[in-house]
């Protein structure tokens, strides 16, 4: 199980383990928290009172410290399997649904014509259809788009990385998700 982590502010910051998560609580780091504790840390025992150390690990904490700016202005970056998420594994092409190993990354201006590897060219597509469609745009190929491309917001992106999301974690973060994202239905 993994933790999120946000900066002070409630943005998104990683994906961390529990024991990392321990030591920013261990070092006072932790400014605030939501959820129920997910997991119990154990350490060791005090000699004075003969209790044994704990740390209860939330599903989401914030951290203190400076937030930088700059990170959050970039998209987030694009890999297939956050690719094929985003577009819930639908071929943009003939609509079906597929396993990621039949899907490809499909570049709706081609790469080899100057169409750039960005999130707004890329579709997910099944390998007939990439085959079909070729180095020709779509509709030089009579081909059209099921759907449209979009970059995924900061918190789609926490999503989209394929993690095993706790509920409450689940719901902080679709909490900020534009109700059209594809990730809401």
């Amino acid at each position: 199980m993994d933790v999120l982590q946000l900066d002070v502010s409630g943005r998104p910051q990683a994906w961390i383990t529990t024991r990392e998560a321990a030591v920013l609580y261990s070092c006072d780091d932790v400014a605030w928290t939501l959820g129920e504790p997910c997991q119990v840390l154990r350490g060791g025992w005090q000699r004075v009172t003969g209790r044994q150390s704990r740390i209860e690990v939330h599903p989401i904490i914030a951290v203190r410290g400076a937030i930088p700016t700059r990170a959050w202005r970039q998209a987030p970056a694009l890999t297939n399997s956050k690719l094929f998420a985003r577009d819930r594994y639908v071929c943009a092409y003939c609509g079906g649904l597929f396993n990621p190993d039949i899907l490809t990354r499909e570049h709706i201006h081609p790469t080899s014509r100057g169409g750039r590897d960005t999130w707004m060219n890329c579709i997910t597509a099944c390998r007939p259809c990439n085959g079909r469609k070729g180095s020709r745009l779509p509709e030089e190929a009579h081909m059209s788009l099921l759907y449209l491309p979009y970059t995924p917001s900061l918190h789609e992106d926490m999503i989209l990385r394929g993690r095993r999301i706790l509920t409450d974690q689940m719901e902080f973060l679709l909490a900020s998700v534009p109700r059209s994202s594809r990730l809401h239905g």
